[in-house]
């Protein structure tokens, strides 16, 4: 899926004149000139409207993109049923990372706005000219590796609990700032459990804390 581009002439101008990226790069590791130069010419602001697919299967994805405003889900398709598999806020990375070294490689996953987003694309071929020539892109790349991967089994965690009441409990302790922005079908699909569950949980537990 192409991306609307959404910057002037100077695509920077409203982020203190270099791509945010930077930032979340440097917050690792220092970053070279010639790094931070490949980031402010590969990388480019985007916006997608609320509901509207950011990536899916039948188009061949060449970004992921670093939320900026706004949530996004992942899910997958079973027939007819969508099966919500992560969700998203500010300052994360999104996109079909299965596809990050092979863009021609099919995927099964679908990304979608889920409020007004604004981010910024960051080109899977970037990516690999990045890994492939500097040491320090490898080191930035496994830091945030490590940060995708404790996610991953975050989401496993709550997949594996046994009530669906404990899983809700976990989501607001995991998620506590993202009840309220998305609807309650995507956080049902994501915890494993019906709507109508969810709904009766969550007015179990608003007339628990009233007592």
């Amino acid at each position: 899926m192409n991306p609307e581009r959404i910057f002037p002439e100077d695509k920077w101008s409203e982020y203190g004149g270099f791509s945010p990226l930077i930032s979340v790069f440097r917050s690792f590791h220092d970053l070279s000139p010639e790094i931070e130069n490949i980031i402010n010419k590969e990388t480019f602001p985007v916006a997608f409207k609320k509901n509207k697919f950011i990536s899916s299967p039948l188009h061949r994805n060449k970004f992921i993109f670093l939320l900026l405003k706004g949530v996004a889900r992942g899910y997958m398709k079973d027939e007819h049923a969508e099966i919500t598999t992560w969700i998203a806020k500010e300052h994360e990375l999104i996109g079909n990372i299965r596809n990050l070294w092979e863009e021609d490689q099919p995927t099964e996953d679908y990304v979608q706005a889920l409020e007004d987003v604004v981010a910024i694309a960051v080109p899977h071929a970037m990516s690999r000219h990045l890994y492939n020539n500097f040491d320090i892109a490898n080191y930035v790349g496994r830091k945030m590796t490590q940060i995708h991967y404790l996610h991953a089994c975050e989401r496993a965690y709550i997949s594996r609990l046994q009530t669906a009441e404990s899983r809700y409990l976990r989501f607001l302790y995991s998620y506590p700032d993202i009840i309220n922005r998305i609807p309650l079908k995507y956080v049902a699909s994501f915890l494993c459990m019906r709507l109508e569950t969810l709904c009766r949980i969550r007015s179990k537990l608003s007339v628990n804390n009233q007592n």
